[in-house]
């Protein structure tokens, strides 16, 4: 059965839109946990304009599934990622200036960089992920890397998905069948919703979890808008 890790870098941004701690992250974590999620991730940025590192270290107090920190592993990343210890790191190749992730590493012109962040974080226990897109080449590099797992970067898939291209998951499927051929786990993310998450589940052999933000809470709100609507005008009454 493949995973679902939450992503809940939304709920900080508008916790920190307001300031002062509404929506409770902590609580949100815990509740997303209680509703059946096998994980929790979060990407921190250097700016801090969503999840804050001190958010990083408070939610380790309170998550009992897989805790999944992403970033690029800058020295600041990696040393709240030491110091924190998670369940699983994500590295990621965002710019500091990027709105959202949007390119896999290139394992083959960066694999001696990446070694060593990867053999530092899993001699301290932490089990390793890189972010990528399907190009096979890219595949091979990152088995050499070490990594326990690769993450697909599915923003393409998901784009062409929504034109009613499904063709497009090929190159998804082959690079899993790759990867696990090379002894990687496979974990997805970027841009999979309601819509999509089951065709590309069916289509892609191994998939260990998916991670899953944006389109999850905003599905939430359109979701569960008419209820909490309905709460307040039963209380007005």
């Amino acid at each position: 059965m493949t995973k679902l890790s939450v992503n809940i870098n939304k709920i900080a941004t508008l916790r920190n839109s307001r300031g002062g701690n509404v929506p409770n992250l902590l609580k949100v974590a815990t509740d997303i946990e209680n509703f059946g999620a096998e994980g929790i991730t979060i990407h921190p940025r250097p700016d801090e304009r969503h999840i804050r590192y001190q958010d990083a270290r408070d939610l380790k107090k309170t998550v009992t599934t897989e805790y999944n920190i992403e970033g690029n592993p800058i020295k600041s990343f990696m040393d709240l990622v030491l110091e924190v210890k998670p369940t699983q790191v994500t590295l990621v190749p965002d710019a500091v200036n990027a709105i959202t992730s949007n390119a896999g590493w290139d394992t083959i012109n960066h694999q001696a960089f990446l070694k060593e962040v990867i053999a530092e974080f899993q001699k301290n226990g932490i089990r390793t992920s890189i972010f990528i897109d399907t190009d096979l080449k890219l595949i091979e590099a990152a088995a050499q890397t070490g990594t326990d797992r690769i993450e697909l970067y599915t923003e393409h898939f998901a784009s062409e998905f929504e034109k009613g291209n499904k063709g497009a998951v090929k190159s998804y499927t082959d690079a899993a069948v790759l990867a696990h051929q090379l002894g990687l786990g496979i974990n997805a993310g970027h841009d999979l919703s309601l819509d999509n998450i089951q065709f590309f589940k069916e289509n892609i052999p191994n998939l260990a979890e998916v991670s899953i933000g944006h389109a999850l809470i905003a599905e939430s709100l359109y979701l569960g808008l008419e209820n909490v609507v309905s709460m307040y005008l039963h209380r007005l009454k």
